[in-house]
């Protein structure tokens, strides 16, 4: 497998990584600290075409492969792991669906201009009572006549409070369990669509969150995606994708600890010397090195599968589980190596210890991508 990057994917990943030293990491603590949405660097990201990466241009995106989306995403939440996720939403859980399976007339309405960055989407399958066992759905979704009325509830929604529409999972048939669930292409000015203020977060806090309600929410049946009872098959599909985001995110976040405490460790002094010069010290900026190309291995594995058009589920669950807790261990050993400036938060440590956290619990805890992983082993 050939991992020599193209131009164009050199030239993406040195825009992005100067966009994010340029507009992110000088604005990433006070976005956090204020638990404030990141207005003008979203905007910026629009400008860039890194709202709709993969998407054709004749559907408003950049048209580049998966591999370049990969890259954007470590060098955009290297720089703010809020404005990563925020990212990938739009790019992995909104547009890839719509762009997949939408037929002409949504992606018009429903992809091009999200992929351009005018609007901005989001992705609506966890419940209170339906996290990692998203056939628990309770929400539904009734026919009548040219209408579908929903009602139910969804929680967690990254987007959510800034969105203009979402790729919701509703019940269409309950006795059927997994296979009675329907996606819709929902604009979040629907009549009967509430949504509540942001979620207040241990990490990610400029990437805003919310619970969602519909209460006899009327949606054109025309904004059915894919067919009825293709729902679950469709959100999983997406999530596959979105691991390979995720997993970048997880490279961003640790790669931005990895680097500060590298430059720390050049700085402090203990017995006389910088702490680098230390053989524990050294050991550590070993193995959090080692860990982030590893990671970053596995995810451009996963990216170059998807660009193939080959099935890259026990691939996107290896680099979204070795990728999450990686970036965990990294933050840790990061924060370490600044000893107590690293539990304050005049430095970034503490930060990237809480922002890498949620990787290892969103679009599919890590229990759940093993058992994908060990599913695809044990097969017959």
């Amino acid at each position: 497998m050939n991992f020599e990057l193209t131009d164009i994917q050199r030239e993406t990943q040195k825009m992005c990584r100067e966009f994010a030293a340029r507009e992110l990491q000088p604005n990433s603590r006070r976005w956090d600290e204020a638990h404030e949405w990141p207005s003008d660097a979203v905007k910026k990201l629009a400008e860039l075409s890194l709202l709709g990466v993969a998407v054709p241009e004749k559907y408003g995106g950049a048209g580049l492969d998966n591999v370049c989306y990969l890259l954007a995403m470590e060098e955009i939440s290297r720089g703010d792991a809020s404005a990563g996720v925020i990212m990938s939403v739009n790019n992995s859980l909104f547009c890839d669906p719509v762009l997949k399976f939408g037929n002409e007339e949504q992606k018009r309405e429903f992809l091009a201009p999200f992929a351009r960055g005018e609007k901005l989407g989001c992705f609506g399958l966890t419940e209170p009572e339906a996290g990692s066992d998203a056939a628990a759905q309770k929400t539904t979704a009734v026919r009548k006549g040219n209408e579908y009325i929903i009602n139910g509830s969804k929680n967690w929604i990254t987007n959510g409070p800034k969105a203009d529409a979402i790729v919701l999972f509703a019940m269409t048939d309950r006795p059927a369990g997994h296979r009675g669930i329907s996606a819709f292409l929902v604009p979040t000015d629907s009549p009967g669509f509430n949504r509540n203020a942001p979620d207040r977060k241990m990490g990610i806090s400029a990437a805003w969150s919310c619970s969602i309600f519909f209460e006899d929410c009327r949606v054109p049946a025309r904004n059915l995606l894919g067919k009825e009872g293709e729902g679950f098959k469709i959100a999983m599909a997406t999530l596959d994708g979105g691991r390979i985001g995720i997993a970048a995110q997880a490279i961003g976040i640790a790669r931005a600890a990895f680097e500060e405490a590298l430059a720390y460790s050049g700085e402090r002094q203990t017995f006389g010397k910088p702490i680098r010069e230390h053989q524990a010290i050294q050991f550590m900026l070993a193995d959090m090195a080692t860990e982030i190309d590893a990671a970053r291995l596995l995810a451009l594995k996963a990216a170059l599968l998807k660009d193939r058009g080959v099935r890259h589920s026990p691939e996107s669950a290896m680099a979204k589980l070795y990728a999450s807790e990686m970036a965990s261990r990294v933050a840790n050993k990061a924060l370490q190596i600044h000893g107590g400036q690293g539990y304050s938060k005049e430095f970034d440590a503490e930060r990237h210890v809480r922002d890498a956290r949620i990787t290892e619990i969103y679009e599919g805890t890590s229990e759940i991508q093993r058992m994908i992983i060990s599913g695809n082993l044990l097969k017959d």
